[in-house]
């Protein structure tokens, strides 16, 4: 199998598909991580003058789970693995279609940043899960 930086580089357009999921993840846990303000700022989320706590949610719980988890699915790329990020991408999809529908009033929650981001993470649950399920079918 060929390699990128040792990086196996997959064959079937599943394990393909998941590893761009994977990328996509990689790359918005090193955004929270290396601005996590202007990540923040894009979530539309600010924080208080004296609560640097923020900040390191930001770093921590969100930067370093997706860095992890990205990294993981890339290096090992195993179906279990490719679940295990689907799974994430879905339910957090879910958590954002039951906050609009339930804590903004019904069709007040339906902005377009919510429909876009909801978009964004299903595709990338979708994109994950494809190639885990595929594996057990």
């Amino acid at each position: 199998m060929d390699t990128i930086l040792g990086i196996p580089i997959p064959f079937f357009w599943p394990e393909r598909v998941g590893c761009i999921s994977a990328l996509i993840t990689i790359i918005f846990g090193l955004m929270c991580y290396l601005a996590p303000r202007a990540s923040l700022s894009i979530l539309r989320l600010q924080t208080l003058p004296d609560v640097p706590e923020a900040v390191s949610e930001m770093r921590g719980t969100l930067a370093g789970f997706y860095i992890a988890v990205g990294v993981l699915v890339l290096l090992m790329q195993q179906p279990i693995l490719f679940l295990v990020l689907g799974a994430g991408w879905a339910v957090t999809a879910f958590g954002r279609l039951t906050s609009m529908v339930f804590d903004s009033g019904f069709m007040r929650g339906f902005t377009t940043f919510n429909v876009v981001s909801i978009a964004i993470e299903a595709a990338l649950a979708a994109a994950a899960l494809w190639p885990g399920l595929a594996a057990f079918l």
